[in-house]
Parts: C-alpha cells; sequence; structure tokens
C-alpha cells in the first residue's frame, strides 16, 4: 500500500461555495420556530413531473460529521463536483482544508486532540495473486498540511483498529495491526503499539497472541481484555487481566453456535467497571453494568420494550455513558444525564414537525453536529450553538432535495401465514389511491432489519408511482433472538413465505394490486428476488435483483477463502435443509417471470460470479431476463454514476413488464 495513498486539494481554502453551496454555514434557523422539513405541494413541479434520477441518486453531500473536541471545526466525507474528500472546516471563519480521496474508501475517522485526527481508509490490493482489502490508519492535521500514515510498512489486511485515544489532549494512540496475511504467522495475530500522532514515533505495547484477533482497552490506555477464536471459528474465548498483570487468563469460553462472549462496549472511568449490551431474560439486547473486579453481569441500565438496541453514545473521554439508541422504528436516542435530556428537548423545539437527533457533540456539550430529517426527507445537517440557541445550516445530505418532504412513510404490522407478526415498513405515492402497483424489496443480510430512514431506492419508486414495502421478515435482527431464531433453516422457505404474505396482507387492505407486484432487493434482497421468479412467478410480473446470491453452496467456498470459515460455514448449511434446493441457480428452467440481474465487479462481499453464472443458466434454459454488469461498482452502490444507472435500469424494466401509470 504506498504512503502517498491521498493528495491535499485545497488547504485552508475560503471555499466554502465549493464544499457546500453558497448558503452554508451562514445560513440560520429563524429563532420563531417554524417545521424544518417542507412537504411538497401537490401543485409543484417536482409533485407533477416527478423529481428526476438524479436527484435520488446523489451520493451524501457530507458523512457523519464530527465536530472536534473545542467545537470549531467539522471534519466530514463530502461530495463536490462529482468528487469524494476528507473535508475539515473551521466553523467559525469557514476556512476549509479538502483531502483528494482517490480510489481509496474513507472507512471512519475520529478526532484524537483539537490539531489533529486519525482517520481508517482501504482499498482492494492484490497480494500473493488474489484480492484483498487492505486497510490502513493515517494522521492528518486539522489544517489540511500534514497527513502521515501511521500503518508500518509491514502491515497486512487490517492495519486500522485504533482501539484508545489519549484523554489528556496529547496526540497519542494504540494501535492494533496485523503484519502478516497467513495465519500460521505470528504476525497474522493483531500486535498493538503506542504511536505519536503527530511525530509518528510509536512503542510496542502488545505481541500478538494466537487466536485474538480483537483487544480492548481501558480507560488508562491498559490492555484489559482480547477475544480469540478457534483457528475454525467454531469456538470463542474472553481474555482478561488485572491492571498491572503482564499475563492474560481465559475467563469465558463458548460455542459460536450458540453465543458471542460478552466484551466490553465501553470502559468507565473508575477501571473497575464496564457497559456491556447482552440479551436480558425477554429475549432482547439491553444494557448492563459489568463489574471487571467479579467478571460478573451487575445492574441493567436500560432496556427498550418489545426492541434490540442500538448504538451507545458516550462523552469525548470514552469513559462516561451519555445515550443508547432506543430501538424502535424512529432510531432515537435514550439519554441518562438530564443535561442531555434537556439539550435534546432544547434542540427538538428549534424545529418541531421533525425529527431531529444530535450525532456529534463538543467536549463540554456547548455545541452539537444535529441531524433534522425524517424517513420521507433526506434532512440536513446544522451547528447547534447553546450560548445563543442558533443551529446553522451546515450542509443538506442531498442538495437537490434538500429539508422537502417526498413521499409519505409508516410502520405497518401483517401477520404471516402461520401467526407471526411481521413489521414492515410502508413508503406509498403523495398521491396514492386505492389497490396501487405495489413493490416488494426484502432488505439485505438477513440478518439487518430496514426501519424508518430515508431510502433512496424505496422514495424513488414511490416517486415513479408504486407502492413499496420492506417487510422485516423471520430473522432479522432487531426484534429479539426468538425472531431471528425463526430463520434458521428457512433460506428461501418461510423467509420467503413471509414476503409473499406481505403482498396478501396490503391487497387485503385495498392498498395494493395483487395482479400488479414486482419485487426488488440487493444482496440477500437480490437471492429473494430470483428465488421469488423462480418458486412464486405466478405472484410478481417481474423481479430485480442486485448483487444477488445465486448458488448458496458456491458461496460456502468462497467461504473458504476467510479466517473462521469453517464456522460461517455451519452457519450457512444450517439456513436450509439443502442448499441446493433452495438455491435459484440450480432451477433455471423453473423461472417464469422477467428478472433484471445487476452486479459490480468490484463487489467484495458477493462474487460478481453469482449473476453472471446465473444469468449464463437463464440464457441456456431460455428464461426472459436481461443482465448488466458495473465495471466499477461495489456491493453498496457506492459511486453516483453506478446509482444513476441502477435507478436508470429499474425504471426501464419496471416501466416495461409493471407500468405504474398509463
Amino acid at each position: 500500500m504506498p504512503r502517498n495513498y491521498t493528495q491535499i486539494a485545497s488547504s485552508i481554502a475560503l471555499l466554502l461555495s465549493y464544499f457546500f453551496g453558497a448558503s452554508a454555514l451562514a445560513q440560520d434557523v429563524s429563532p420563531d420556530p417554524q417545521p424544518a422539513i417542507q412537504p411538497v405541494a401537490p401543485s409543484s413541479p417536482q409533485a407533477a413531473n416527478l423529481w428526476s434520477a438524479e436527484a435520488f441518486a446523489q451520493t451524501p453531500q457530507i458523512e457523519k460529521p464530527q465536530l472536534s473536541p473545542d467545537g470549531t471545526q467539522v471534519a466530514g466525507l463530502v461530495m463536490s463536483g462529482g468528487e469524494q474528500f476528507f473535508s475539515i472546516t473551521n466553523v467559525d471563519t469557514a476556512q476549509t482544508a479538502f483531502i483528494g480521496v482517490g480510489d481509496m474508501d474513507i472507512n471512519w475517522w475520529r478526532w484524537v486532540n483539537n490539531e489533529w485526527l486519525v482517520v481508517g481508509f482501504g482499498a482492494p490490493t492484490k497480494v500473493a495473486g488474489r484480492d484483498w482489502y487492505l486497510s490502513r490508519v493515517a494522521s492528518v492535521r486539522a489544517d489540511g498540511t500534514e497527513i502521515k500514515t501511521l500503518s508500518p510498512r509491514d502491515a497486512a489486511q487490517d492495519a486500522d483498529d485504533v482501539i484508545w485515544v489519549a484523554r489528556d489532549g496529547s496526540p497519542r494512540i494504540l494501535l492494533s495491526y496485523q503484519t502478516s496475511i497467513y495465519v500460521s504467522d505470528r504476525g497474522f495475530w493483531p500486535r498493538i503499539d503506542e504511536i505519536d500522532v503527530a511525530t509518528g514515533r510509536r512503542r510496542a505495547v502488545q505481541n500478538g497472541r494466537a487466536g485474538v484477533m480483537d483487544w480492548y482497552a481501558d480507560a488508562s490506555g491498559f490492555i484489559r481484555m482480547g477475544v480469540g477464536y478457534s483457528e475454525d471459528g467454531r469456538f470463542n474465548k474472553l481474555y482478561y487481566r488485572d491492571p498491572g498483570h503482564a499475563s492474560f487468563r481465559t475467563v469465558d469460553r463458548a460455542r459460536t453456535a450458540d453465543r458471542q462472549v460478552v466484551a466490553p462496549a465501553m470502559f468507565l472511568e473508575d477501571g473497575n467497571s464496564a457497559i456491556v449490551f447482552d440479551e436480558d431474560s425477554d429475549g432482547f439486547d439491553a444494557l448492563f453494568k459489568f463489574d471487571l473486579t467479579t467478571l460478573e453481569r451487575g445492574e441493567k441500565l436500560y432496556s427498550a420494550s418489545g426492541s434490540d438496541l442500538g448504538g451507545l453514545f458516550v462523552d469525548r473521554s470514552g469513559t462516561r455513558l451519555l445515550g443508547v439508541g432506543s430501538g424502535g422504528e424512529d432510531g432515537g436516542i435514550h439519554w441518562f444525564t438530564p443535561e442531555m435530556e434537556a439539550l435534546a428537548a432544547k434542540i427538538a423545539a428549534r424545529v418541531p414537525n421533525s425529527q431531529t437527533q444530535i450525532t456529534s457533540l463538543s467536549a463540554d456539550q456547548s455545541r452539537a453536529v444535529v441531524y433534522v430529517g425524517d424517513a420521507s426527507a433526506p434532512g440536513a445537517y446544522f451547528l447547534y450553538d447553546t450560548a445563543d440557541e442558533s443551529m446553522r445550516l451546515l450542509t443538506y445530505v442531498n442538495d437537490q432535495i434538500g429539508l422537502r418532504r417526498v413521499h409519505p412513510v409508516r410502520t405497518i404490522q401483517y401477520r404471516a401465514r402461520d401467526g407471526l407478526r411481521i413489521s414492515a415498513i410502508l413508503t406509498t405515492p403523495r398521491d396514492a389511491g386505492k389497490a396501487m402497483p405495489l413493490i416488494v424489496m426484502p432488505h439485505g443480510g438477513p440478518y439487518a432489519h430496514d426501519s424508518e430512514q430515508w431510502d433512496w431506492w424505496a422514495q424513488f419508486l414511490a416517486d415513479r408511482g408504486y407502492v413499496v414495502v420492506q417487510p422485516n421478515y423471520r430473522g432479522s435482527s432487531g426484534f429479539g433472538a426468538a425472531f431471528a431464531a425463526r430463520g434458521d433453516g428457512e433460506w428461501g422457505l418461510k423467509m420467503q413465505d413471509d414476503l409473499d404474505d406481505a403482498v396478501t396482507a396490503l391487497a387485503e387492505l385495498g392498498i395494493a394490486d395483487p395482479e400488479r407486484v414486482c419485487i426488488v432487493g440487493g444482496s440477500y434482497g437480490g437471492y429473494a428476488a430470483m428465488r421469488a421468479a423462480q418458486r412464486n412467478g405466478d405472484r410478481y410480473r417481474c423481479a430485480v435483483s442486485f448483487a444477488g446470491v445465486s448458488d448458496l453452496n458456491a458461496m460456502r467456498g468462497y467461504n473458504r477463502r476467510f479466517l473462521h470459515s469453517e464456522a460461517r460455514n455451519d452457519r450457512l448449511s444450517e439456513q436450509a435443509p439443502d442448499l441446493k434446493e433452495v438455491s435459484p441457480i440450480n432451477f433455471a428452467e423453473q423461472f417464469s417471470t422477467p428478472i433484471l440481474l445487476i452486479h459490480g465487479r468490484e463487489d467484495m462481499v458477493v462474487p460478481y460470479a453469482q449473476s453472471r453464472e446465473m444469468a449464463e443458466k437463464l440464457e441456456k434454459a431460455g428464461r426472459d431476463f436481461e443482465f448488466v454488469e458495473f465495471p466499477e461498482g461495489d456491493h453498496h452502490l457506492s459511486r453516483y454514476e453506478d446509482r444513476l444507472r441502477f435507478l436508470e435500469l429499474l425504471e426501464a424494466f419496471l416501466t416495461k413488464h409493471n407500468p405504474a401509470r398509463p
């Protein structure tokens, strides 16, 4: 991996309009409370003539904006002129540093102090004749004048795991990294160095330990825990040592198929306590204290009724718990401190009739980056200042749609044929009538779930006149262990039934026309679209698969390239009584509905061959299909060009086989 992985496009330049658009950081929300998100009026040009595909295909104008500890600077990944940059802007002076990304992925970033950040980046690279994804970490001076690659020259594939940042303001981190791609080498198991990000000087802290891939440091920077796996991945262990001790001991061990050992989500400042996520007695995730002196789970801090929890929100020291994702459909946060509760309430009052979420805080909590938006609007980021309660616009997420509401979204419930209650996200055209054409859109994963958040696929389809339902079929995450377990052994079977039953439910409610239904999905959702075209073609007029899996046994072979593949393949083998019987590639002659297959050649998650070989089988069987490859496309449609082409292909295919409008 070359050290000159990026170039500075413009340092400390007054390029506000180039970065955010002319009004960014200068536009205040009126002191008088008013709706921040505006609906599209029925008579507006957008409502009459539809939004363009270009509008929905836009990549976010900024991703994960993070405030510096003193609240004067915002760092984020931004789009400008069709190119992606990592950017740091002084919110008071509007001075901006741009760092060109090129072909690299910027995966995360974190402030170390007010002068320095660390940034994780990566890219697919040929190593020993095979494609590997190599990750690295660099330090960036906030004014953009210096960049240092901190991962050493002998670093292997995973070399960007920053497990600790100094709390005293000094530019020190702990970096865990590999030095070999071969599991038989000692360097395969991550070691840890302490690094001064300003000078690049480093010292060894912890040698690698066979089996241990994940290390955990407490608030002082002492390595307290490690999580290890057997070589086949079928067993996992938790290692622990007390402060001042050199040796680790095994304190927990489990079969991976049964459970994962419980590792800290964060360490508290007292050195004797941690915070963990663990399954509660009702089968849902809850938040608990963990006693490091007894190594036992303690007081339950929070649980959400009928839902698993989201991630933690912690203070700048990383040792004080401020909030946790509260679960449910709206993605809200449960706050643990009165100060944060009051701050969140004040912000919400400034923009009524909108959803607000604090995404980043200054160290003294006097400034916050706030996202304003909801499932029907891509939204915008604002800077809130407690001194005068002002909210300054940083940038729109989508500068064409801005703060306009497009099409309404709500959560519905329906019963599967065996009585199981299924939650689904329903997006409807603003002018929806009765018995509308329907798109069933299953999520990927399948251990994932859809919620009431802006979804550019669903909104585009609703804009073209379709009702869109996104079922959280059995096996989805977020609804407790028992619901997830109901998906075991049901790939292409009862999980598929849940999708079909959404059509029945919406038809009975008069929302959808059961004779005008197509299925569209990506990844596992792409598999479900293929399976529907093969198994239930009489129910669907057409199917669209993006980056879908067609051959589950071939995926087992692909998985063997990776560490712990045995455990991964054990899990995959359990997803159906016979993987061959639920793999669409084996039944090309049974496809009875037209299908569009789209796949990116640079997909590192589901091999491109999964769609190409499916297309070959469909051609040989004389089925009705289209196959399109994206030469530079990845698994996530990261490029604007691929997003736009995908929407154009999708619209043309649906119009041909299931037109929404005369």
